[in-house]
């Protein structure tokens, strides 16, 4: 956290399901950009992003209940719509009218959930590479998602994992994430119901503006399968960004950046 822009507010807030804290990254704003980390992170997975999405708006970050972070489940979620409320819940508490949902892998998938469920706050969402959202996951993530469960897995183990999912790229204590993913994978228990791949008919019936932006080089689930799928969303722009493996968050920041702004922009 030491790491990130200086937060000019920090809001505890609780919901239906427990508590959770938000993070607030520029001046006050009726829309502001609100995150979604992925599985076994919290805000500061996004260090490499703040800054520069600061520059086209507000941003608001929040730890997601059910994941390691400054965030406590205190009820049980029973259904994908249990996950929609809580966001809904936190987000009517921020003071603002409507936000742009961003959300990365899981939370990409949770970000989809409220377009299905609960999109009256939502001016827009942006789905980086979302995990279960499109297409089902491969074998290599499953074995990735031992590492959550198998205990005393050796650290070495958990980096190595954490690499695949990264395009290979080295992954060790050194990197803040790395760290902070791996110590989640290590010593958090989730208790959280399965996500599931939504209807052909609950993403035909999506109305709020999507932006899905598909990882090439992605071990999550197949690209083009995914992609293919988005494009069901009536509203969604999809694209395929070639040689980007899952932590496209961290790949390509500006990049991202640049694309959030005009896709924002459109709104």
């Amino acid at each position: 956290m030491r790491l990130l822009p200086q937060a000019e507010e920090i809001r505890t807030i609780a919901t239906s399901f427990g508590y959770t804290t938000a993070y607030r990254f520029g001046p006050p704003a009726p829309e502001p950009i609100l995150l979604l980390s992925g599985r076994q992170a919290s805000t500061p997975m996004w260090r490499a992003n703040i800054e520069s999405l600061r520059e086209i708006g507000t941003v608001w970050s929040i730890d997601s209940i059910g994941e390691p972070g400054a965030s406590a489940q205190t009820k049980a979620m029973s259904s994908p719509c249990d996950q929609a409320a809580w966001v809904d819940e936190a987000i009517a508490q921020l003071g603002v009218e409507r936000v742009h949902l961003l959300g990365v892998s899981i939370g990409g998938w949770l970000a989809a959930q409220c377009a299905i469920h609960r999109r009256e706050r939502l001016a827009s969402t942006v789905l980086l590479d979302p995990a279960m959202t499109f297409a089902p996951v491969t074998w290599k993530m499953v074995a990735v998602s031992l590492g959550s469960v198998v205990p005393g897995m050796p650290q070495p183990i958990r980096h190595r994992l954490l690499s695949w999912i990264s395009g290979g790229v080295a992954v060790d204590d050194d990197i803040p994430e790395a760290r902070l993913i791996a110590s989640g994978m290590r010593d958090f228990q989730q208790h959280q119901p399965r996500p599931t791949l939504a209807s052909a008919d609950d993403l035909m019936a999506i109305t709020t503006p999507v932006l899905a932006i598909i990882a090439g080089a992605s071990i999550v689930h197949n690209p083009d399968r995914a992609a293919k799928r988005a494009r069901m969303i009536p509203t969604a722009q999809v694209e395929i960004w070639p040689g980007r493996s899952h932590a496209i968050n961290g790949e390509a920041p500006e990049a991202l950046t640049s694309r959030i702004a005009e896709f924002l922009g459109s709104r």
